[in-house]
């Protein structure tokens, strides 16, 4: 990529927090932003035209999942993600590194587990089977639609990804647990250190025999769970590393399980070692709590299939907290989910509408919850992102966080 993927145009002063603009084959992306995710080449229940109109700047896709269902190469006939999925904007897609985990301990989309447990390495879910092994080459698995075997290594993840097209692509990393030990940690991290080499190569490799198609931005990502000497280490090794022409990673990923607790102190460890004019992508939160705390802390990008998800599930998203509209309080509650948003569901649904629809189980509740949810998210890193510039990040922070958490 160019030397103008990335620049910053305000800073927190005397923080790590800051905005900017990211630049793409497929538009810029002001930041911080909140990439919302379509695992599947879909927000679920949504059209992208929709989340064009919410005000999404970019999609996330799974790689993992892609590949497996209608495969890269499928993807790559019809033109790339956007092209298939008829998103007109720049697109992600993930290593597929935290579907290898989940499939290997079984905690699905559980990460920030109990660190008071028992630390192991042999873990694995209660009731669940083990369908991933990692070694040092790569890790092998059993799909999770069928029971096929299958087989990723830096290389075969970064294949997938210039396949699908994304203009953000991340490397191939093992996801670690916060149960496991320390000693299996530090391997981890020089083992996902090794991978990020390769990938590196391979992504040199496929940009030169794939010349023609749009430009794609790779990412490495940091792994070290909750020990600052191994973020750090983890960090320093990945700015470390050029290729064959002397370029490193696009930017960078903060990846791996988070105690939410420490979360803002996690992000500061490596954004201390990163370098300023590089973009920081952290992985998997969208917790209004969480967003201003990674932000102070310097993350530019985030990813979450937590508002989507928590919508079909009936919980939305408002000023004053979250909320479960089929609780029996609203079934005749006649107002919109927040009076405060601008959202197409509030301004032409109501509560009462909704509880109806999730009590009916009808596939439109979920539509109209996620759309607000994600409009929600959206909006509220806009105004972040504003307030920034502004010099007023401090009070909307306390003014948004008080009113949210039912502090004042």
């Amino acid at each position: 990529m160019n030397q103008q993927f990335f620049e910053v145009t305000a800073q927190l002063p005397g923080r790590r927090g800051r905005a900017g603009v990211i630049h793409t084959p497929h538009g810029d992306i002001q930041t911080p932003a909140f990439i919302a995710v379509g695992t599947a080449a879909t927000v679920k229940g949504v059209l992208p035209e929709t989340m064009k109109e919410l005000g999404a700047q970019a999609l996330l896709a799974n790689a993992y999942h892609l590949y497996l269902q209608p495969g890269p190469d499928v993807v790559d006939e019809a033109g790339g993600l956007g092209a298939f999925m008829n998103w007109p904007g720049p697109t992600f897609t993930d290593s597929g590194g935290f579907q290898v985990m989940s499939l290997g301990v079984g905690f699905k989309k559980v990460l920030a587990m109990d660190t008071a447990r028992l630390q192991a390495d042999d873990i694995i879910a209660e009731g669940k089977e083990r369908l991933a092994h990692v070694d040092e080459d790569g890790v092998t698995f059993r799909s999770h639609l069928n029971g096929d075997k299958h087989r990723f290594t830096p290389e075969v993840s970064i294949g997938i990804q210039h396949q699908l097209g994304a203009d953000i692509i991340f490397a191939f990393d093992e996801l670690t647990t916060l149960v496991n030990t320390r000693a299996y940690q530090e391997r981890s991290v020089e083992r996902t250190h090794r991978w990020a080499v390769r990938c590196l190569a391979e992504h040199r490799r496929l940009s030169i025999e794939r010349a023609g198609k749009p430009a794609q931005a790779l990412f490495g990502v940091v792994q070290g769970a909750q020990y600052e000497d191994l973020r750090r280490q983890a960090t320093k090794g990945l700015v470390g590393i050029v290729d064959e022409d002397g370029h490193g990673f696009d930017g960078y990923g903060i990846g791996g399980a988070l105690e939410k607790q420490n979360l803002a102190t996690i992000v500061g460890w490596v954004t201390d070692e990163l370098p300023d004019d590089k973009p920081r992508h952290l992985l998997g939160i969208s917790e209004p709590d969480d967003l201003f705390a990674a932000i102070e802390a310097g993350a530019d990008t985030f990813d979450c299939v937590s508002p989507s998800r928590v919508a079909r599930n009936a919980a939305m998203y408002s000023a004053t907290g979250r909320f479960n509209v089929t609780n029996a309080r609203f079934k005749r509650d006649f107002n919109p989910i927040d009076a405060e948003c601008d959202c197409y569901t509030c301004a032409n649904y109501t509560r009462a509408y909704l509880h109806h629809l999730f009590k009916a189980k009808e596939i439109l509740a979920s539509t109209l919850g996620t759309i607000h949810n994600e409009r929600f998210i959206i909006r509220l890193i806009d105004q972040i992102r504003a307030a920034i510039g502004a010099g007023e990040f401090d009070e909307l922070r306390d003014h948004v966080l008080g009113r949210y958490y039912g502090t004042k």
